[in-house]
């Protein structure tokens, strides 16, 4: 098969033979012809010029044509060319259509996961904060955008689950607190944050609980000074006694009050006779210091007894005396 780059001589060389050995002997024959005849040298020149013209044309012919055949053969190639080109130009381009395509899906993919991320963070700021309220707020907002609902409703569950801890550690703080009053004895205090505990919490059972828990702990530490009371007696351990007394004073009832008037008469009368007796002896030894100590002791302990009245009366002979032996 010739192709484009075919020498010339090559692909003509049919029509070239065609020419010279039908063509030309012709020509020759026929100006061998017109000498038999006796036409003229010049008519033979003028044939044999004829014919080369003849000749030329026709190479010239094949020339032209060989050039437009090689014109329309690369026009053609040209054209299959640019066809193949703008195929694969189109494949190309519906290629980066894809790719663009799939590349928008992914940046609107990553930009979702993205703001998802810092949606959550948000959240679980507020939620750190144990700003609960606020967060309840976003979580709403969240919950408007159809595409973030699930999000929202994971968020809102992780919220009362933080609410709810946060809740039950403020109440183990309160209870611990509380019970520290109860182990000094602070009754008053206890009651008032008791009573606060259930109006913030009235749903606590731990918190109303505690109302339960302060009257029996009240209750036993009665029983042990009433204990304590009963053997300062039996021991005649008159200033023990009095002391327990005095602290008992806030847990009886009237009742118990009376109950126990007598024995402790039997305790005041004993300490005060002590204490009469430790005045008597250090005036004897003209102690004043501590006779003064010992009378302003049995004033502020029994001012309503005659010894009292006495002691007063001399306070200010006692005074002077310290202030001599000093």
């Amino acid at each position: 098969m010739l192709t484009d780059q075919t020498p010339f001589l090559s692909r003509f060389k049919w029509h070239i033979l065609l020419v010279a050995f039908v063509v030309i002997p012709v020509v020759s024959f026929s100006v061998s012809g017109d000498h038999g005849t006796g036409v003229g040298g010049v008519s033979s020149a003028l044939l044999y010029c004829g014919a080369a013209i003849l000749l030329g044309a026709i190479l010239y012919m094949l020339v032209r044509i060989s050039t437009l055949t090689d014109a329309a053969k690369g026009n053609s190639a040209k054209l299959d060319g640019l066809t193949k080109t703008l195929s694969r130009i189109t494949d190309e381009l519906a290629e980066i259509s894809q790719t663009t395509r799939l590349s928008e899906s992914a940046k609107a993919i990553a930009f979702r996961d993205t703001e998802r991320s810092s949606l959550q963070e948000a959240v679980a700021l507020k939620l750190q904060r144990q700003e609960f309220e606020a967060a309840y707020e976003l979580i709403d907002d969240i919950a408007e955008r159809r595409e973030y609902r699930d999000l929202a409703e994971r968020l809102r569950n992780q919220a009362q689950q933080l609410q709810g801890e946060a809740r039950e550690e403020r109440i183990r703080q309160f209870i611990r607190q509380i019970e520290g009053l109860l182990e000094d004895h602070h009754w008053s205090k206890a009651s008032l944050q008791i009573e606060g505990l259930i109006k913030a919490f009235p749903n606590a059972d731990a918190a109303r609980a505690l109302r339960q828990k302060l009257f029996v702990a009240k209750g036993n530490h009665k029983k042990t000074l009433l204990s304590a009371w009963d053997e300062s007696v039996k021991e005649q351990d008159t200033d023990r006694g009095l002391e327990i007394l005095k602290q008992l004073d806030l847990y009886l009832t009237p009742n118990e009050a009376l109950a126990l008037q007598e024995a402790a008469k039997d305790i005041f009368k004993s300490k005060l006779h002590n204490l009469g007796v430790q005045f008597s002896m250090a005036v004897s030894d003209r102690n004043w210091d501590d006779a003064l100590k010992v009378g302003q002791q049995i004033i502020e302990g029994f001012p309503n007894s005659r010894m009292s009245g006495e002691i007063r009366e001399k306070l200010s002979v006692l005074k002077q005396n310290v202030a001599v032996q000093l």
